[in-house]
């Protein structure tokens, strides 16, 4: 603590040696009201959306004190990150209180679910660097994104406009840190490309917890100048001790490898009221799991997965609204020595429709998700979104919804010595309810929403009493999920630098009848009250700092705070920073018996070549 302190300080008082040799400030005003939510099939600004929508854009990510995508969903309230250690090696990703298979993730609205396990979900997570924006759909989206989507969705928008330019990054510190990466775009005439190429590796913060990583990223874009094509290359790969991730004996040394990659090609039809984007793309998933590191023979699980799918989305604006409209098909093969060998077809059709009445100020948008499964038939999700205009910056919205989640093949197929899966599971189904009230201005933006969700025939792994050692995969009857959340953010400026302060608010409370927290693996350790604040300052023309704060009561009454810190210097094309994490040595779990890393420091240098 005494070292991190130190370290701040030198480079506080540097800095007023330096500031005279510096130019720009490195603080921009981004304004959300700008943004467009383009991952549904009717585009609409920020402000007109009337769901629960969370933005991080660039700016907020830079300032996040955050290193992997997990930890800056992390600092959304209401988006519970469970992590199992660090650098992003495993972490289970939930919204409302939903199970880690029940929020969806989309890279450029790609469609990343994993029919294997929610456990993967955030491997396709991308490097902070090549981000635009995250957008993050609180409360049910099957009817906009189809069956994975029961209790939200999060859409990583990936970075459009690239400069001719070359940063290179490097940065090392506690427990044997270090990660380089070099990000480059190249625009051409008719063509840009964006790649990015990085390595983090660590020691370990505790036995059996190093991990090596690899993150390679390709966006390119090809015939610019007429009907242009855009592709988008990914590969992920994870190497890590996986110590105490799903078992508590010292002696196994569990260790897991996984690989995620993706490419996918997109294009857009525009006419003056017809607009349609088709998409092909291929997903792969592969995980490599060891009881026992160092005795590869004892016990391991190979699961490769693979997802072809194509899909068109159109929207059409007539004088009565714009109708939104699209196909997605896609066959998914998992071959497994643990699951076994499965294939299954998903078909699914869109539609939905937005009016405007009142002069525009009352907006009702209707629709449907119809899906038809090779191995659970058909099903078909109803939803409507509801918003008025009280004013030019404040709208209340609602909206009611049928949500559904087939069970994935480790619900259905899964052994181990403590684990049986269950071939006769049933689809899980829920009806959600929301209504909130939602300000926004160049300066300020709050949030208010309360929702409810009935489910039926939610999935989670029990036991029948404390003497039996296996929990089966069982749907439980019925539960009962409500909440409410608060979101807010001002910016104002001092000495004509632009400040931001914002904190975020949530309250789950859950009702699952006849559950034992002894008998249950998952479904009692929900967020009760999850709490964060965010202060990014600039008091000098080209330094600016951050502090995060989260605050976290489970069901199960663990409780704990967290504070993380972050300090930027930018000289010309020199950016130098430290990033504290868990500065005041916060003891605590997010997930099983896996204790988080104690206070830490990183120390990065980024060049970029013009």
């Amino acid at each position: 603590m005494t070292r991190i302190t130190l370290l701040i300080s030198f480079i506080l008082v540097a800095t007023n040696q330096l500031t005279a040799q510096t130019e720009q400030p490195i603080i921009k005003t981004d304004s959300l009201k700008e943004v467009i939510i383009s991952s549904t099939r009717i585009d609409l600004p920020f402000k007109e959306n009337s769901r629960t929508i969370n933005i991080m854009s660039s700016e907020a990510i830079k300032r996040s004190a955050a290193v992997t995508v997990s930890e800056v969903l992390q600092q959304i309230a209401g988006v519970d990150v469970r992590r199992r250690g660090t650098g992003g090696s495993q972490a289970d990703l939930f919204i409302r209180g939903g199970g880690f298979d029940q929020t969806l993730l989309l890279i450029d609205g790609i469609k990343m679910d994993d029919a294997q396990t929610g456990h993967h979900t955030l491997n396709a997570a991308l490097p902070l660097e090549i981000i635009k924006r995250i957008e993050v759909i609180k409360g049910p989206a099957a009817r906009v994104f189809g069956q994975n989507a029961f209790t939200g969705a999060i859409n990583i928008v990936t970075k459009s406009n690239v400069d001719n330019s070359v940063s290179a990054n490097l940065e090392t510190g506690s427990f044997g840190q270090l990660n380089g990466s070099i990000t480059a775009g190249s625009k051409l005439e008719n063509s840009s490309h964006l790649i990015h190429i990085g390595k983090m590796t660590s020691e370990g913060y505790r036995n059996n917890t190093d991990y090596d990583n690899t993150n390679l990223f390709l966006k390119s874009v090809f015939n610019k100048n007429k009907q242009a094509i855009e592709m988008i290359t990914t590969f992920s790969e994870r190497k890590f001790g996986a110590e105490n991730f799903y078992t508590t004996n010292p002696t196994f040394n569990e260790y897991e490898e996984t690989q995620n990659s993706l490419v996918a090609f997109t294009t857009t039809f525009k006419s003056n009221n017809l607009k349609i984007q088709p998409r092909i793309y291929w997903k792969r998933n592969q995980d490599i799991f060891l009881l026992k590191r160092f005795e590869p023979e004892f016990f391991r699980n190979i699961h490769i997965s693979n997802k072809i799918g194509a899909e068109a989305n159109a929207s059409y604006t007539s004088t009565i609204g714009i109708t939104g409209f699209g196909i997605d098909l896609s066959q998914t093969y998992l071959r497994s020595n643990n699951l076994g060998q499965h294939n299954r077809f998903m078909a699914t059709a869109f539609l939905e429709h937005r009016f405007q009445l009142a002069n525009n100020r009352l907006d009702i948008t209707p629709g449907v998700a119809m899906t038809y499964f090779s191995d659970f038939k058909f099903n078909a999700f109803p939803g409507v979104d509801i918003g008025f205009d009280i004013t030019n910056n404040l709208k209340a919205y609602g909206n009611i919804g049928f949500t559904y989640r087939i069970p994935t093949y480790t619900d259905l197929y899964y052994t181990d010595p403590r684990t049986n899966g269950n071939a006769d599971l049933e689809p899980e189904e829920a009806f959600a309810q929301e209504i909130g009230i939602k300000y926004n201005d160049l300066k300020f933006r709050a949030s208010l929403s309360v929702f409810n969700r009935d489910a039926q025939n939610l999935i989670d792994y029990v036991r029948p009493n404390t003497i039996e050692e296996i929990f089966t995969a069982t749907n439980i009857a019925e539960v009962n999920t409500k909440g409410l959340e608060v979101d807010v953010a001002y910016k104002f400026k001092i000495n004509n630098f632009n400040q931001t302060f914002a904190f975020g608010y949530s309250y789950l409370e859950d009702d699952i009848l006849e559950q034992n927290e002894e008998l249950s693996r998952y479904a009692l350790n929900t967020l009760k009250h999850h709490y964060t604040t965010r202060l990014s300052t600039q008091l000098l023309k080209n330094l600016s700092q951050s502090i995060i704060y989260k605050y976290a009561e489970r069901t199960t009454g663990q409780t704990y705070n967290v504070w993380d810190a972050s300090i930027m210097l930018q000289l010309k094309q020199v950016e130098l920073s430290v990033t504290a994490s868990n500065i005041f040595d916060a003891d605590y779990i997010e997930s099983g018996f896996t204790p988080m890393p104690p206070s830490n420091v990183l120390f990065g240098m980024r060049y970029t070549f013009k």
